[in-house]
């Protein structure tokens, strides 16, 4: 989506901000906030984190819910068109019905037309022979007579009468063809006036169906408007929810920067509780930090039921305690098992109490690393990122005896001794077991 989009440049620009805002962040910070512990900052983290996942999932859940509406919305779609098609059928149905209507009707026009004039010819004839009859009978008896009167001769008086037979006859079957001639006009009349009925039926029944099309039609347009409504609806809470989303990422960096910072205070006051404490310092193996050679001895140590435990290293620095804290390298939160004691590259280090050599090996992560057993069933220790080390598996090794030297082999980001302590196979903090 294009607020989608948008969230991509600006977490762009906004990772690019990550740094100043941390520099600025003392400026801004509130007395209540500073005051938070690291822990306590976590805890809000975690809140917001929560909140966040929370309001995703309404997020992926409008975006199903906009889903389900769009298939609605083509289903509607394909809907109407099917009706549009329908209507744009019974259009042409309606215009082939009337053209036959319109046809028809001429055809009645012109029958009737041809029944008026039969008619009319019928009429006509029927007239003159009425006056030819009057004039020849008067009553059945003139006309015979006349015949005879006006004969020259019996002869002429035979044909004269055969003459007024004849026409009578005539005009009787013509007045009879015109009768049966108007006759069948006036059938074929009616079957194109029943035909025409019926086309006209049809067309009624078109005009219904028309008007059942356009009510479909008229729902369907009503639908579409509604899922449309109902889309844009789905549309700007699914904008609101990434709103949303987006000002808690940038609440849970902000916060993540004061988690930071009080993890950076924590350790600066922890130091100087450290600082307080003057642990004494490891005694010196008589070579230069780049000396390779020599046995050399492990500093002082505490005593942990019974057992003296030794400085490993003469180290300068004490750089990064046990527990949870942003990876130097791979940037996410994880349990640092150990503890960082910085040292010049090629510092001797020193087995912190008597064991046996478990592992002497490179890995990606921790170099060259040794472990030893301390034989007593419960405590193992390590020691990783060695420039190299000068012991073998299996080899016995006595306490403050030389195991290999300083360096920053595999994930390091500067030469220092991980120096880890495990109980029963669990990591625990060697600040418990060494002064440092």
């Amino acid at each position: 989506m294009r607020n989608r989009k948008r969230l991509t440049s600006i977490m762009a620009g906004l990772l690019a901000g990550v740094l100043l805002l941390s520099l600025l962040a003392g400026l801004f910070t509130t007395t209540v906030s500073a005051a938070k512990s690291s822990d306590e900052i976590q805890e809000e983290i975690d809140q917001l984190e929560a909140q966040k996942a929370e309001n995703d999932k309404k997020i992926e859940e409008l975006q199903s819910q906009l889903s389900g509406n769009m298939e609605e919305m083509e289903a509607v779609v394909a809907e109407k068109s099917l009706i549009d098609q329908q209507i744009t059928l019974l259009f042409e149905q309606m215009d082939n019905l009337d053209a036959q209507i319109q046809a028809y009707g001429q055809l009645v026009a012109d029958k009737q037309e041809e029944l008026d004039q039969a008619q009319a010819e019928l009429d006509y004839l029927n007239e003159k022979n009425q006056e030819r009859i009057c004039a020849m009978e008067k009553n059945g008896q003139v006309s015979y007579w006349s015949v005879l009167f006006q004969a020259t001769s019996f002869t002429d008086m035979l044909d004269r009468m055969y003459m007024v037979l004849q026409i009578n006859q005539a005009d009787k079957e013509a007045l009879a063809q015109l009768d049966a001639a108007a006759r069948q006009v006036e059938t074929a009349k009616a079957a194109l006036e029943a035909e025409m009925a019926q086309l006209e039926e049809s067309r009624q029944e078109l005009d219904k169906t028309q008007a059942e099309l356009d009510e479909k039609r008229a729902k369907a347009d009503e639908l579409l408007a509604n899922l449309v409504a109902r889309g844009e609806e789905y549309a700007a809470l699914v904008e609101q929810a990434e709103e949303e989303s987006y000002h808690m990422l940038l609440s849970i960096i902000e916060k993540q920067n004061e988690r930071t910072e009080a993890e950076e205070r924590e350790y600066q006051e922890w130091l100087a509780e450290q600082e307080q404490q003057k642990p004494p310092a490891p005694p010196s193996d008589g070579g230069s930090s780049g000396d390779l050679g020599g046995t050399g001895s492990a500093g002082e140590g505490n005593d942990v039921d019974g057992v003296t435990w030794l400085v490993p290293i003469s180290y300068t620095r004490f750089s990064s305690p046990f527990g949870m804290r942003l990876h130097p390298v791979y940037g996410d939160y994880r349990l640092h098992n150990g503890v960082d004691l910085s040292a010049p590259e090629g510092t001797p280090i020193y087995a912190s109490r008597a064991g046996q050599v478990i592992v002497a090996t490179y890995g990606a992560s921790g170099g060259n690393y040794v472990m030893i057993d301390h034989m007593d069933g419960t405590y193992t220790t390590m020691y990783l990122h060695m420039t190299r080390y000068v012991v073998s598996v299996g080899q016995n090794v006595a306490a403050g005896e030389l195991i290999g030297y300083c360096g920053s082999t595999g994930v390091s980001t500067g030469p220092h001794l991980h120096f880890s302590v495990f109980k029963n196979g669990v990591a625990v903090n060697p600040a418990d077991y060494i002064p440092i």
